[in-house]
């Protein structure tokens, strides 16, 4: 997520996840840490939120609760999503946005 509050935006999002049965139960979230580049101070940052799921029904799970959830933001963070190497960057919390998460986890 990239914008004003992406942090809390994305551990709000995994709070989410984690409190969706479906997803609960069949997929595995974790998070991807960013070690500082040389010459930074600090150590690494959260900033990329991984879910691995067992099925591929667990896609339209995830699309769905990503939509529920985005409709309770009070502003927009832009969200990039990867599948195999594909990358797909959303705004909105609308059906299309749901369709682009959709198309992202579907197309090889």
């Amino acid at each position: 997520m990239v914008g004003p509050g992406a942090d809390e935006e994305l551990r709000s999002f995994r709070s989410w996840l984690l409190e969706t049965p479906e997803i609960r139960q069949h997929a595995k979230i974790s998070w991807v840490t960013t070690e500082p580049r040389p010459g930074e101070m600090g150590a690494g940052t959260l900033d990329t939120l991984q879910l691995v799921t067992d099925n591929f029904w667990q896609i339209t799970t995830f699309s769905l609760s990503y939509l529920a959830w985005r409709k309770t933001r009070k502003r927009p963070s832009q969200v990039t999503i990867e599948h195999n190497g594909k990358v797909v960057t959303l705004e909105g919390g609308d059906s299309a946005t749901v369709e682009g998460i959709m198309r992202a986890l579907t197309e090889e």
